[in-house]
C-alpha cells in the first residue's frame, strides 16, 4: 500500500479540522453556557439547518447519546433532496433557501421565548433563509449560536442585498475549519476538489458542544435523560430512556404551541 493516498491525506485534514475546533474551547463552553441555561428553565433549544446542514441538526437530537431539550426545525421543502432531480429535487431546495420571508412563516408555528435559544448551521452563512432564521431569532430576544465555514464564507458572496450573513446574526460564532469550497483532497488530473469536511467538524462541534450542556445539566442536579442503546444498559433500561425521553420533548414541544396566536 502507498504511503501517500487520497484517503490518508482526508484523514489528515479532518485530524486539523478537530484541531481547529479543540481551538474553540472556550467559545464552545460559552454555547454550552446558554443551552444549558435554557433547557434548566424547562424551555427549548431551537436547532436550524437547511441542506446538508440539517446532518448537524439530527446528529444533536434525536438519536443516540443525545437528550431533550432540543427543537429539530427540519424543513423538508430545504432538506429533503434525496431524489436529485424530478418532484423535490435539488434545483427546487437550492431555490426555496434563499426566498426572503420563508424563516418568519416557519417560526410564525412556535410561540418563542428570550429564555429560548437558538443554534443555526449553514456552511457559507450566504442563503437567505438561514439567515432570516437568525435575524428573526434575534428580533425575538433569543440568543443565536452558528456555526459557520469561516474561510468559505468569508470566500463567499450573500445572497441578501445588503450583503449580510449569518454571523452578523448571531451572539456567538463557531466555525468547522473546512476549507474554501467544503471539499478538501485535490486528485491529481482531476479538475476540482472532493470529499467535503464541514460536516466533520460541525460533528465535532455539536457532539463537544452536547457533552458540555450534560455536564452542566447534571451538576445542576437535572441529569438528562439520554437515549442509550441496549447493548449498553439493557433492553428494559434502553426502553425507559427512550420513552422518558420521548415523553419529556412533547411536554417541552408543548410550550412552543398551547398560546400560538394568543
Amino acid at each position: 500500500m502507498s504511503d501517500s493516498s487520497p484517503a490518508l491525506e482526508y484523514l489528515h485534514r479532518a485530524r486539523g479540522l478537530a484541531d481547529t475546533v479543540e481551538a474553540q474551547l472556550p467559545t464552545i463552553r460559552q454555547t454550552a453556557d446558554l443551552f444549558a441555561a435554557t433547557i434548566l428553565a424547562g424551555r427549548m433549544v431551537h436547532l436550524f439547518g437547511s441542506g446538508h446542514s440539517r446532518i448537524l441538526v439530527e446528529e444533536m437530537w434525536p438519536r443516540y447519546g443525545s437528550f431533550p431539550g432540543f427543537n429539530p426545525i427540519v424543513e423538508l421543502s430545504l432538506s429533503f433532496h434525496n431524489l436529485v432531480v424530478g418532484a423535490n429535487g435539488q434545483r427546487q431546495a437550492m431555490f426555496l433557501e434563499n426566498v426572503s420571508g420563508l424563516a418568519e412563516r416557519i417560526l410564525r408555528n412556535f410561540q418563542l421565548s428570550p429564555v429560548d435559544s437558538a443554534l443555526v448551521v449553514s456552511s457559507s452563512g450566504c442563503n437567505i433563509v438561514p439567515i432570516e432564521m437568525a435575524e428573526e431569532f434575534q428580533r425575538r430576544g433569543v440568543k443565536v449560536a452558528a456555526i459557520i465555514s469561516r474561510k468559505h464564507s468569508e470566500a463567499s458572496t450573500s445572497q441578501r442585498a445588503d450583503g449580510k450573513k449569518l454571523q452578523d446574526f448571531a451572539d456567538i460564532v463557531l466555525d468547522t475549519g473546512a476549507p474554501v469550497g467544503d471539499a478538501m483532497i485535490r486528485v491529481p488530473g482531476l479538475e476540482t476538489p472532493v470529499s467535503p469536511g464541514s460536516t466533520v467538524g460541525g460533528c465535532l462541534l455539536v457532539n463537544s458542544i452536547k457533552a458540555e450542556v450534560a455536564a452542566r445539566l447534571t451538576a445542576a442536579g437535572h441529569p438528562p435523560k439520554v437515549l442509550t442503546a441496549g447493548a449498553l444498559v439493557g433492553k428494559t433500561r434502553a426502553t425507559e430512556l427512550f420513552e422518558a425521553a420521548y415523553d419529556e420533548h412533547a411536554r417541552r414541544l408543548a410550550k412552543l404551541y398551547e398560546n400560538i396566536g394568543l
